[in-house]
């Protein structure tokens, strides 16, 4: 399985992955960013991006004002800088949205750990899923992001799930990896 908090991996990947370590390390902004254990999540590290995907990078932040006072002082002036800070069921958020390099990118704090976060644990079951299942299921994802669909509803749709998407990717996560396995088996079987 794939060191996601290394962004090593991009540099030997698709040229579009390429693209964005090299984007990444111009900016510096895992290493400036450290102190807050960045790791980029969604469809550039799963390889499925599509025209107009941003980069996703979410942060362990205890402290917004802090955390937005670094951000602006490294970022603050590139094109579209925008911080919002606020709760959501009753967990601090703050999120920074800037361009760089072409790519918008976003910016998601909250008190938490990142492997404990929401948009790290979809993007993992969503790589176990894409590494059990063929070419044409991930084909079917980038197409239905290519009509506009978000990358969970688009997997929830495929695979089936009924519900809200982003919740039963966050069911499947939590299985067992042998029943994940079955579950990706019966998908395949499908076809």
């Amino acid at each position: 399985m794939n060191d996601w908090r290394n962004i090593e991996y991009l540099n030997r990947g698709t040229p579009v992955q390429k693209e964005v370590y090299t984007l990444l390390r111009k900016l510096n902004i895992m290493s400036l960013l450290a102190d807050y254990n960045p790791v980029l999540v969604g469809t550039v590290p799963l390889g499925i991006q599509v025209k107009g995907s941003d980069l996703d990078i979410i942060c362990e932040v205890h402290d917004s004002v802090k955390f937005t006072d670094i951000v602006s002082r490294y970022f603050g002036t590139m094109d579209e800088f925008t911080s919002v800070s606020r709760v959501v069921d009753g967990v601090p958020r703050t999120k920074i949205n800037f361009m760089a390099g072409g790519w918008p990118i976003e910016l998601f704090g909250q008190p938490r750990p990142t492997a404990l976060q929401n948009g790290y644990l979809h993007m993992i079951i969503e790589a176990e899923i894409l590494a059990q299942l063929d070419n044409d299921f991930r084909q079917q994802i980038i197409t239905m992001k290519t009509n506009g669909w978000k990358t969970e509803p688009a997997f929830a749709q495929v695979l089936g799930l009924e519900g809200d998407p982003y919740e039963a990717l966050l069911m499947l996560e939590k299985l067992p990896r042998s029943a994940l396995y079955a579950f990706c088996h019966s998908i395949q079987a499908r076809g």
